[in-house]
């Protein structure tokens, strides 16, 4: 698509300042940058009432198309200060409670949970033309659901789940793969590699669930499901509203 928009600003703007550098010309075709969206409609009558419902047809028609990591979302924390941070994470498991990720409690966005409980996560899936926005409290699940996780995990993940202090600033590259070799010479039984204490799990509990199908001239579909911030997980607390584009 690049160099479609690249030949299109050569041919109606011969002889532009800009053509001779590369730089000024990428930023120039940003405004052309544009597809046409033509998703399945997503209608109330084709929607499940369980927001939940609805996100497990949708991660499953995701994973029946998107070939590499359909359960990559983006996780939005909030630090003492206000001040926000994003960063891609994976969907581990989802249920009537919650989606489920993890992560070094001591890192960046462990940090910011503690100070701040309240998260968003955006699953964004572009052949499918379709974003699902979640917000939610998030909160650490049981160590044994950690543990589980943990054990399933390739021994060179959990080495390097142990070995790195995530966020930290290291000495460089090279130190922290010695710690990696002197956790693989202490533990070279695969099942003797033990979690460590600041490792584990946090399960965002929703109270919004936005599903967004991109349509034709941006006339988007936007159905929104809210309930009450105590995180209960009765099904009849859901709200659903559509949302104008």
């Amino acid at each position: 698509m690049i160099r479609s928009v690249f030949r299109y600003i050569r041919q109606r703007l011969p002889g532009r300042e800009e053509l001779s550098d590369p730089a000024r010309l990428t930023r120039q075709s940003l405004a052309l940058l544009r597809r046409e969206y033509q998703g399945r409609p997503l209608l109330e009558k084709h929607a499940d009432t369980n927001p939940i419902k609805q996100f497990e047809t949708w991660f499953r028609e995701a994973t029946n198309v998107i070939k590499d990591d359909p359960n990559a979302m983006i996780l939005s924390t909030v630090d003492q200060d206000n001040r926000p941070s994003s960063r891609t994470v994976l969907l581990k498991d989802f249920d009537e409670t919650g989606f489920v990720f993890y992560t070094n409690y001591d890192s960046r966005k462990g940090r910011h949970i503690a100070a701040n409980q309240y998260v968003s996560l955006i699953f964004y899936w572009p052949d499918l033309m379709r974003q699902v926005c979640i917000e939610g409290v998030a909160g650490k699940v049981p160590d044994s659901q950690s543990d589980a996780y943990f054990n399933s995990r390739p021994a060179g993940s959990r080495l390097s789940a142990a070995a790195s202090p995530q966020s930290d600033v290291i000495e460089s590259r090279g130190d922290l793969e010695r710690k990696v070799k002197e956790l693989e010479e202490k533990y070279p039984a695969v099942d003797k590699i033990p979690r460590p204490a600041n490792w584990g799990g946090y399960k965002v509990s929703p109270h919004r669930i936005e599903f967004w199908q991109g349509r034709v001239n941006r006339l988007h579909d936007r159905l929104c499901y809210t309930r009450d911030r105590s995180g209960s997980s009765d099904e009849s607390e859901w709200v659903r509203s559509r949302l104008a584009p």
